[in-house]
């Protein structure tokens, strides 16, 4: 199975639930971050913009280990997820709002996980 990337390596973690589901054993590490970005504005685009936008990323990154008995050895691939993204600037109601919208999203992909069989601690942002 290929991830996309051309070395034959899992590049989502829909190719991981499907080898789980093979029967091989999967395990997942799952660690939060939240990554502060600055998406520069077109010069030209209004009079009054700013040229610069402060937004934040809430991303998780998922580091999977496969152990393939037959061969007695274990993959490690790590893969990166964004679960939002939004600005820096907005209000604390609107904070709340996205990190449940993003907290959603994450427990829909750890129900996948745990119906693979993958076993993993949740976290949630």
């Amino acid at each position: 199975m290929d991830g996309g990337n051309g070395k034959g390596e899992f590049g989502r973690i829909e190719d991981f639930i499907a080898i789980a589901k093979e029967g091989k054993d999967v395990k997942v590490a799952i660690d939060l971050k939240k990554q502060l970005v600055r998406q520069k504005v077109p010069h030209g685009v209004t009079e009054d913009a700013k040229r610069e936008i402060g937004m934040y990323l809430l991303t998780a990154i998922y580091t999977f280990s496969v152990v393939y008995t037959f061969r007695a050895e274990e993959q490690v691939n790590q893969i990166s997820k964004v679960y939002m993204l939004a600005f820096s600037e907005e209000s604390p109601d609107d904070l709340k709002i996205n990190t449940a919208i993003a907290n959603a999203r994450l427990k829909m992909d750890y129900q996948r996980l745990k119906d693979a069989k993958i076993t993993f601690e949740e976290k949630y942002f």
